[in-house]
This record gives C-alpha cells, sequence and structure tokens, in this order.
C-alpha cells in the first residue's frame, strides 16, 4: 500500500507589529500608543472606572467585536490599560486604566472642549449617552472648593461627577480617599449624592464652551441645584 503524503508544516506565524510612525517625536510615539480608531473612545469609557467588556461594546456603538478586542490588546500591550477579575461571587472580568492611561484625562477634556463647537446640531444618525457630557462639563465646574458626589440629571440619562482636591492642591475630579488618578465620572445615579443639578443637554455644552458660566445659568433657572450641603450651596452662590 503506498504511503500516504503528509501534509507540509506550515511555517510558525510571525507575531504581527504594530504600525508605527518610526519617529524620534513625543507627538508620533503619543499617537503610536493612541492613534488608531476607536482607542481614545475607550480612553473616555474607562475614565468611568473599570468596565466589562461588554458594556463597553454596548456603549460604543459602531465599533465590532474584533477591532474591540484588537484595541483593547493593543492598549494592555501599551501600558493604558489592564484587565483583571473581579473577586467572589462575580467571576467577570473587566478592564481599567492605568496610572499612565489615567495621564490621558487633560487630552480628552481638550478634544472634549475643541470638538464642542461642532455639536451645534444633533445628525439623525447620532447616538448618545448621558456620561459623554461628563468631559465636557469638567472645564465648567474647575472652580468649586467643596468635596463631594456630584449627580448630573440630562433628559439623555443621568451619571455624577466625583469631586475633590487632588494632591498638591487644586479642584479635581477623583473618588474622594482614592488616588489621584481615580474614576473621573461614574454612569448613572449616585447612591448618595451630595448634590444634584438638573439640565438640558444644550445648556451643558454651552457651559463647556463658556457661552455662559455655572453660575449664570443657576441664576437664570436653566440649572436647578438640589441638596442642602456645603456642595449644593456653593453650586447656588451661596
Amino acid at each position: 500500500m503506498p504511503r500516504q503524503q503528509q501534509p507540509a508544516a506550515r511555517p510558525a506565524a510571525r507575531p504581527v507589529r504594530r504600525r508605527s510612525y518610526d519617529q524620534f517625536d513625543a507627538t508620533a510615539r503619543a499617537l503610536d500608543s493612541v492613534g488608531d480608531r476607536w482607542t481614545l473612545l475607550i480612553v473616555r469609557e474607562l475614565l468611568g472606572g473599570p468596565r466589562r467588556y461588554t458594556d463597553l461594546h454596548a456603549d460604543l456603538p459602531g465599533v465590532s467585536t474584533d477591532v474591540l478586542a484588537s484595541r483593547l490588546k493593543d492598549m494592555e500591550q501599551s501600558g493604558l490599560a489592564l484587565r483583571r477579575k473581579l473577586p467572589p461571587p462575580s467571576a467577570a472580568s473587566v478592564y481599567e486604566l492605568t496610572e499612565r492611561g489615567h495621564g490621558l484625562l487633560p487630552v480628552l477634556t481638550a478634544l472634549a472642549e475643541w470638538g464642542a463647537p461642532a455639536l451645534a446640531e444633533r445628525r439623525p444618525t447620532d447616538a448618545v449617552r448621558a456620561h459623554w457630557f461628563a468631559l465636557p462639563l469638567l472645564g465648567a465646574l474647575t472652580g468649586l472648593t467643596r468635596e463631594g458626589v456630584l449627580e448630573v440629571r440630562l433628559d439623555e440619562g443621568e451619571f455624577h461627577l466625583h469631586i475633590g482636591l487632588r494632591a498638591g492642591g487644586g479642584a479635581g475630579f477623583v473618588l474622594p480617599g482614592a488616588e489621584a488618578y481615580g474614576a473621573v465620572y461614574g454612569y448613572g445615579p449616585a447612591d448618595r449624592p451630595d448634590a444634584q443639578i438638573i439640565l438640558g443637554a444644550e445648556v451643558c455644552l454651552e457651559l463647556a464652551q463658556g457661552g455662559a458660566t455655572l453660575t449664570e445659568a443657576v441664576k437664570d433657572g436653566r440649572v436647578e441645584v438640589l441638596g442642602d450641603g456645603p456642595l449644593a450651596a456653593e453650586l447656588r452662590g451661596e
């Protein structure tokens, strides 16, 4: 009986090398890590704290599962994010930003400020999530000196901001008592907010663009402040 010919062994697959600008320049190096489509939007989502893969996919409409998985893997390799398992009884894994990944907060807030004028009109195909207004709103709240959890209510939904003092002084947005690179905001309503504000998305964007100050918007009734504590009093200008 003739011997069956064995199929030729396939050569080992070479590791895929990420594209690089190959320029000895800080901007080019930064874009090597975050210049791919969707990467900075994933950072935006993770600035709200650890998230499961399914939650990320749900809040990034338009991204394919393959692309999302690839970007998350790249972010892990670049030291921007890490994956960890939640303690029992949960068996879920979550992604979260590293300190270096959280260092992109000023980049995202600057991009949000730069891009805000392009939101003058909402396109019929535009998706929207309430927490996408968190970064544009940060600039309007930088003058606050009181610590606490601020719940923000929009027609699109709710989110909350962790307002406190960063290491070294100065107002910032961190979990009270957390490290300086803690979550910037939280999804949905807060469990025990120190203050609440109710406003429309248009007013939120106007504040982000500097068209009005928070004090002015509160005085003319376009922003409603709820709560009795020091943070609420400061928001009302008391």
